[in-house]
């Protein structure tokens, strides 16, 4: 899945623009802490992010941690790993499923492929610690 993918999967009334609700919604729906007012400040309140704009904003996101953010890294990777509990180096559909399990929030089994699918960057159905990475910056 490419990134215009995930765009057009965040897109829910097909205008080609995610509205801080839409951004909202999408990231909420990955576990991820992330509030209508963390979404307005990212797009403006009453603001909307177009393809371009939506694409700068995942291009931002550092792939890798500067020394002032390689603190973080290691947080970021336990947070990861939290996730990531089949030893294959990624977040499966199982792996999201059983952890959201174990924090009260029962999801099937099709509800956590498409939680994935929205930052599976490189659509192989596993977010790697990258993608992982990259959601966080765009969560925070």
């Amino acid at each position: 899945m490419d990134l215009r993918a995930v765009f057009l999967s965040m897109d829910k009334d097909g205008d080609g623009r995610l509205s801080a609700a839409e951004l909202a919604l999408c990231v909420a729906s990955t576990g991820a802490e992330f509030s209508l007012e963390d979404a307005e400040a990212l797009v403006g309140v009453g603001g909307a992010l177009d393809f371009e704009a939506f694409e700068e904003l995942v291009a931002a996101a550092p792939a890798e941690p500067s020394e002032e953010e390689g603190s973080d890294d290691g947080e970021l990777r336990a947070a990861f790993t939290v996730y990531e509990q089949e030893g294959e180096g990624g977040i499966t559909p199982r792996s999201l499923r059983r952890t959201l399990s174990r924090l009260g929030e029962r999801r099937d089994i099709d509800e956590c492929r498409s939680m994935i699918c929205r930052f599976d960057l490189d659509g192989d159905g596993v977010i790697s610690f990258e993608e992982f990475r990259r959601m966080m910056v765009v969560v925070h």
